[in-house]
């Protein structure tokens, strides 16, 4: 079985080799294409990408920097996995993690696994040195909307570890450019009344100042896209 790993990278230049080197050390466990797709980064990762071809296996350069949703779709037709892994460029997520996020898919458990930044943790998934209130809150907020709108039971509805078995991804036309993806695909997932279960993930969260490229905006965006999607499949009945 083929885990096809989908990368969506934008000025990463400190972290792209280091995560890249991350995924490529889950090849020892499992079968993995590696796809990186440059969403129209202005600083050394390009040139990164140029130098260190042997650590991924298709390399997709946008001109224009349109958000991770578009580098996303953007690779689409160049996946030959079973499985679809999506892996943020920064060290936010850890590989490792690939093992549990992978079993039960594997197992035939579900069709869609999310790494959930909540489960298992006594405090809040944010580390202390950054000042995230708002950013717990938003999370928080944001999911249990989710889960209202789209009758889910999600602790972490905006987690960038989503496991999908192609046969389902097939199914889910995606629409949105930007971050609003996450959204859009939990969205779509609901309405096609598959089951997404979670796993406990690590993660070290990073600040604005580290390279956080989220921000106030796509939290608004968020709501609007899960409203627009669901209303919209009232009227059309189409995903």
């Amino acid at each position: 079985m083929i885990v096809t790993v989908i990368i969506p990278v934008f000025n990463e230049e400190k972290t792209i080799i280091k995560i890249l080197k991350k995924v490529n050390i889950q090849k020892k466990f499992f079968n993995l294409q590696v796809i990186v797709s440059n969403d129209g980064s202005n600083d050394k990762t390009k040139n990164l990408l140029k130098k260190n071809k042997y650590l991924f296996d298709i390399l997709i350069n946008s001109k224009k920097n349109y958000g991770k949703g578009h580098a996303i779709k953007l690779v689409r037709n160049k996946i030959k996995g079973q499985i679809v892994l999506i892996q943020d460029a920064d060290l936010e997520y850890n590989p490792k993690d690939y093992k549990r996020l992978l079993k039960p898919i594997i197992n035939k458990e579900t069709n869609c696994v999310y790494g959930s930044r909540v489960l298992g943790r006594k405090s809040f998934f944010i580390p202390k040195k950054i000042n995230a209130n708002f950013r717990i809150f938003a999370n928080f907020f944001l999911t249990f909307l989710s889960n209202f709108l789209n009758k889910q039971d999600l602790t972490d509805a905006h987690t960038c570890y989503k496991v999908i078995k192609m046969n389902i991804y097939d199914k889910i036309n995606i629409f949105e450019n930007s971050f609003s993806f996450c959204p859009e695909l939990t969205t779509k997932i609901s309405l096609l009344k598959e089951k997404i279960i979670e796993v406990p993930i690590s993660y070290y969260g990073r600040s604005i100042k580290d390279g956080k490229k989220i921000r106030f905006k796509d939290a608004i965006h968020a709501i609007f896209t899960i409203l627009k999607i669901r209303i919209l499949y009232l009227c059309k009945g189409q995903i």
